[in-house]
């Protein structure tokens, strides 16, 4: 497999954590799930990063540039 399919997997993999951790985030905030104010800053935080490293990697794959083994 190409390492810029693998780039690719790697970026629908954040994608899919980011879709995990803004679930968490709104039952945090609802009260389904325990936590307060703090862990709502850093799990919003956490998805920005992770958001933008989806996005980064998915770029760099379309474009057919491998930055993981650069």
């Amino acid at each position: 497999m190409s390492s810029v399919n693998i780039q690719a997997l790697v970026a629908l993999f954040l994608f899919v954590l980011c879709l995990f951790l803004s679930r968490m985030i709104v039952n945090i905030s609802s009260g389904k799930w325990p936590g307060g104010a703090l862990w709502v800053t850093y799990l919003r935080v956490l998805l920005g990063f992770l958001f933008a490293a989806a996005i980064t990697l998915g770029m760099y794959s379309f474009a057919g540039v491998d930055i993981l083994k650069r």
